[in-house]
């Protein structure tokens, strides 16, 4: 039983020491108060909700007349206060003597002491007490595990929100199950201090943030969406330490994308607050040493008298931006492929290269993509090798094989043969598509322009196509490092070149694939790439968003961050919500749905969709996307479907 707080020793000052912390307990707001100062810290005190009775409850009076005429096999009764309600409702309608008699006949289960205690106050001794830490999940386990539910009639004593997981568990196993609500879950009336909490909170002025139900979470940042602050109150906790009482409020925690810190071996309030105050000062240490390893980007040039464009306010230009957009815009890398009908007509006609080399066929797929699957960008149909074209290595594409390299470059003789290359003019029929492309768009969504990353395009030359080892490229990189400097110097100035043009053109935001980095360690990666692709990023305007995406890139993350980017792309191999918070909140991220989850039932993509959307939180800054390109035999009606369903489940 937990020690009510001035009956507790008093504690020496330490702890928080001087740490501000914020509670957001409203029932047990003066204890939590109490027990903060005791530990040390300075208490911030923002109730986030308050019980609400159900004015006319015919559910409990019904559960009444159930549980009397012996209609009820088991009663789960999950909160203290809910119970202590149910039995005063049911008070004015029956004689408590009768009450006690209809549940001693039935099996009663309590989630903890307190519910226990309201039963036994009510006279009843609970059949069943669940054990710690008192979730739904325990409740079930336990109840599985004694009885056979398949027709048993349970009825679920409910609070502030219908506990569906309980339930359709419940049904799952058979039982017949009758919620019984009794109260409902507000905003408080007074939101003064839970606002004067969100601006602490916004603007970094707080050091510890308390959190005691799921429900509070939803309403702590119902507000702060509310009050327009919901991305610097992210941003603020996760500069702060966060505690959560139990495996239930962490796991709504963690479905915003926001990171526990604590949760204490046991879930009660005395026991999160010793445990909080005895780690903050190291998790803070943490969490600022973390946030000054990751170096933010070189700034980009300010292009005297670039306007924005008419799609500034575009969802996917906000997106980019990290401001907030109506719902989550997305799109999908190889939208614009063979899984689609309209492609394969085309690509019947012609090769692969003839169709980049042709812009009013390379803008036709671009467009149709768009307009077959609403979704809310395009990008301009052309391919990340292009550039090798006019170096005079013998690119060309094989069916089947992917492109080919006939003269790889793997000496400094081989990188001597390369004269001087103008991409830019070279490829000037990609800049022709994306003028195309735009005028027939007439402004209805942004188009991506894109190229490949320089160490992606070194390991095409070297290795003279694809590669699973990545020997030669890294033999090169190893043995000779003045040839890899020299190659990944042209390469940059090449990439760089060739995107100004597509800029140029027309293109609102860029793409930098590095789709092979994730080959690389850490310590590579930051000898011999990062610097290059910086010098790409950095030399692009600082009004057109880029994206800097990579596969396999886990390990890769904050290196991939410092070189650049207004968007870091994902793929599915991360918990999106857990790589935002290593990357920094002050970066968008792209993704990332496993392109093969395309190929499940519909609600299963709905599924995979929501899990994804849950991680990013709704916080500003989140496009949605594969983390790889759409594959050849994908169904186009479940492309559309996974459009239709972001659209809908994330519009604020």
């Amino acid at each position: 039983m937990e020690i009510p707080a001035e009956k507790q020793p008093s504690l020496p000052q330490g702890g928080f020491a001087g740490l501000r912390v914020i509670t957001f307990e409203s029932r047990m707001a003066q204890e939590a108060r109490a027990l903060i100062e005791r530990h040390g810290g300075v208490a911030i005190v923002a109730p986030s909700m308050r019980e609400v009775p159900l004015a006319e409850n015919s559910a409990v009076l019904e559960f009444g007349r159930a549980l009397l005429s012996g209609e009820i096999d088991i009663v789960v009764f999950l909160t203290g206060v809910g119970a202590k309600a149910l039995f005063e409702i049911l008070a004015a309608a029956h004689p408590p003597d009768a009450l006690a008699q209809a549940l001693r006949r039935v099996t009663t289960v309590v989630r903890g002491p307190k519910p226990a205690r309201a039963l036994r106050a009510a006279g009843v001794e609970a059949a069943l007490e669940v054990a710690e830490p008192n979730t739904w999940r325990e409740v079930l386990s336990e109840l599985a595990q004694r009885f056979r539910l398949e027709g048993k009639r349970v009825a679920v004593q409910e609070y502030g929100v219908s506990n569906r997981d309980l339930i359709a568990g419940l049904e799952a196993r058979g039982a017949r199950v009758r919620p019984v609500p009794v109260y409902r879950w507000a905003l408080p009336e007074d939101r003064a201090p839970l606002r004067r909490a969100l601006e602490a909170i916004a603007s970094q002025h707080a050091d510890v943030a308390l959190f005691t139900s799921a429900t509070q979470v939803s309403h702590v940042l119902q507000v702060a969406d509310a009050e327009g602050c919901a991305a610097a109150v992210r941003r603020g906790l996760d500069a702060m330490v966060v505690g959560s009482i139990g495996p239930v409020c962490s796991a709504a925690l963690r479905a915003h994308g926001l990171a526990v810190d604590v949760e204490p071996i046991h879930p009660k309030l005395g026991h999160l607050i010793k445990e909080t105050a005895s780690q903050s000062a190291a998790i803070l240490a943490r969490k600022r040493t973390r946030s000054a390893a990751v170096p933010a980007p070189a700034a980009r040039p300010v292009i005297e008298g670039m306007q924005p464009g008419p799609l500034h306010d575009h969802p996917m230009m906000r997106a980019c931006r990290m401001e907030p957009a109506p719902y989550t815009p997305i799109w999908l890398m190889r939208q614009a492929g063979r899984y689609m009908p309209e492609y394969r007509r085309v690509r019947e006609r012609m090769s692969f290269i003839e169709m980049c080399r042709r812009p009013e066929v390379a803008a036709e797929v671009t467009v149709t993509a768009v307009e077959r699957l609403k979704v809310d960008a395009a990008i301009i149909f052309a391919d990340i090798l292009l550039p090798l074209l006019p170096m005079g290595v013998g690119l060309r594409y094989e069916k089947g094989d992917g492109p080919l390299i006939e003269r790889p470059v793997r000496t400094r003789a081989d990188l001597q043969r390369i004269g001087p290359t103008d991409a830019a003019s070279a490829l000037d029929f990609v800049g022709e598509s994306i003028g195309l492309a735009r005028r027939a768009l007439a402004g209805r969504v942004p188009l991506i322009g894109f190229a490949g990353a320089p160490f992606t395009l070194a390991s095409y030359l070297i290795e003279g196509g694809g590669s699973r080892q990545y020997l030669a490229t890294k033999r090169l990189m190893y043995n000779e490092p003045e040839v890899w400097v020299a190659l990944m110097r042209m390469l940059a100035r090449v990439t760089a070149d060739y995107l100004a043009m597509q800029i140029a053109a027309g293109a609102d935001l860029i793409q930098l694939f590095d789709s092979w980095v994730g080959s690389l360690s850490p310590a590579d990666y930051r000898q011999f790439v990062l610097p290059y692709t910086a010098e790409v990023i950095r030399s692009l305007p600082a009004a057109v968003p880029v994206i800097h995406f990579g596969t396999i890139t886990g390990n890769l993350l904050e290196l991939m961050r410092e070189a650049g980017g207004d968007v870091i792309g994902l793929d599915w191999r991360v918990n999106l919500g857990e790589a935002w918070a290593r990357l920094g909140f002050g970066v968008a991220v792209q993704g990332n749905l496993d392109p093969i989850a395309l190929f499940a039932p519909i609600d299963e993509i709905r599924l995979r969709a929501k899990a994804i959307l849950d991680q990013a939180g709704g916080r500003p800054g989140h496009i949605f996307n594969l983390g790889h390109g759409i594959l050849p035999e994908t169904p186009v009606d479940h492309v559309i479907a996974l459009v239709e369903m972001v659209h809908e489940m994330s519009r604020r």
